[in-house]
């Protein structure tokens, strides 16, 4: 892909900030029958970039569905600074992450903290900044925080993961340290992929992207490289017990899976506790992608994008032996970043539904899932002309997220 074409293309998703109050939601009455009817009409009408065609019913364009229980939502604050990932504490409230290198606490109501200072220095271009976050499952005793950023290396730069300790009074992050870094470095501001999460052994999963260029693009498939793939890590940064390449020649034992372009969301489902993620495509081609120990999940060999210019990628392939095929996946792209699973009773339709933060179609995209496949799709928040950054549900059963305007918002029942 032409730099200048690439630059120009997310230049043109990059819009600024708007303040206003929005505290309504869903018209009361909005039906939806009970199981989705995969017949109604897909919430997507623009055309696809490309011809290409599905690897099975229901792969893209699912029928619509809407929520019937009223909801709402609110704005609980504009005055966060290119928030990225927010996480509950056990007390309910959120820790938020902004770019440039600060953590903030927001009560539910939207009272934000200081900035919380501490952290290593941040590479703040493009793509780069602080990414997401996660708290130590044991943080009530232990206060223990993990994220990933963007460092600068004398090479270039790098997906980076560190840890520190919350201090008493949350102003600071105490004894910072930088536990892994996803080499090799490269200098580009683009594809950190950058989300973390624990998951039931006390390991911690992370997210790289390929870092976008045309050289580095082939790392993706590269087991000798940690670009372009999902990771298992220990709190001390080392490869996590039983990953599937430990032991193997010429491949990193961190790794848990590979063929990915750039991993923005990350999340348990919480019935199955399977892994899921969300990639960013070219032009078309974002996927939703079930995780597997050890699978291929086929970048850039397979897509069902093209490139920004219009042009093919590779050899203009969609299936191929040896690498899965995406469960979902949108054309045009809605720009997929972080993503939750609603296991909360407030709502109870959407238990187990997927919740996806899209950036360039400024919505909040809704997925039910049944049987490892999408069975209806909806917008939400679609007139709110948001970036939508990361969502996440809180400990009171509401969603929360974040947009890159600085907005925090508050979805819940009526």
């Amino acid at each position: 892909m032409h730099k200048y074409l690439k630059h120009q293309y997310l230049t043109m998703l990059c819009i600024g900030g708007v303040t206003t109050m929005v505290a309504c939601g869903q018209k009361s009455g909005t039906k939806t029958e009970t199981t989705p009817d995969s017949t109604a009409a897909p919430v997507e009408t623009s055309k696809a970039n490309s011809d290409y065609k599905p690897a099975f019913p229901g792969q893209t364009r699912i029928g619509s569905v809407k929520t019937k229980t009223p909801y709402e939502f609110k704005v609980l604050s504009n005055d966060l600074k290119s928030p990225w990932g927010v996480t509950s504490l056990p007390d309910g409230r959120l820790l938020i992450t902004e770019k440039a290198g600060v953590l903030r606490i927001a009560t539910t109501d939207g009272k934000l903290s200081e900035p919380i200072t501490g952290l290593p220095a941040v590479k703040l271009a493009g793509q780069g900044g602080l990414l997401g976050i996660t708290i130590d499952p044991d943080f009530s005793n232990n206060r223990m925080v993990y994220w990933v950023f963007s460092e600068q290396r004398p090479d270039g730069t790098l997906t980076a993961v560190a840890k520190g300790k919350l201090s008493a009074d949350e102003k600071k992050i105490e004894n910072a340290t930088i536990i892994y870094r996803a080499t090799p470095a490269h200098k580009s501001d683009l594809h950190y992929g950058g989300r973390i999460l624990f998951d039931k052994t006390g390991n911690l999963v992370v997210s790289t992207g390929e870092r976008s260029d045309l050289e580095t693009r082939p790392l993706a498939q590269d087991l000798k490289a940690a670009l372009g793939k999902v990771l298992r890590i220990t709190k001390d940064g080392q490869a996590a017990p039983g990953n599937p390449f430990a032991g193997k020649p010429d491949a990193r034992p961190e790794i848990w899976s590979y063929g990915h372009r750039n991993v923005q969301g990350l999340a348990f489902h919480p019935t199955t506790g399977d892994l899921w993620e969300t990639e960013f495509g070219p032009r078309g081609g974002d996927e939703l992608n079930r995780i597997e120990p050890g699978k291929n999940y086929g970048w850039p060999t397979i897509t069902y994008g093209i490139e920004y210019s219009g042009e093919k990628i590779g050899d203009a392939i969609q299936k191929k032996d040896g690498m899965e095929q995406p469960v979902y996946y949108w054309d045009p792209v809605i720009s997929p970043s972080g993503i939750t699973f609603y296991s909360g009773s407030q709502i109870p339709e959407w238990k187990d539904n997927l919740f996806i933060a899209s950036l360039s179609r400024t919505h909040i995209d809704r997925l039910v899932i049944e049987n490892n496949k999408v069975t209806g799709e909806e917008r939400l928040l679609a007139d709110e002309g948001q970036r939508f950054r990361d969502v996440t549900e809180g400990k009171d059963g509401a969603l929360y997220a974040v947009t890159d305007m600085g907005r925090l918002y508050k979805i819940s029942k009526k």
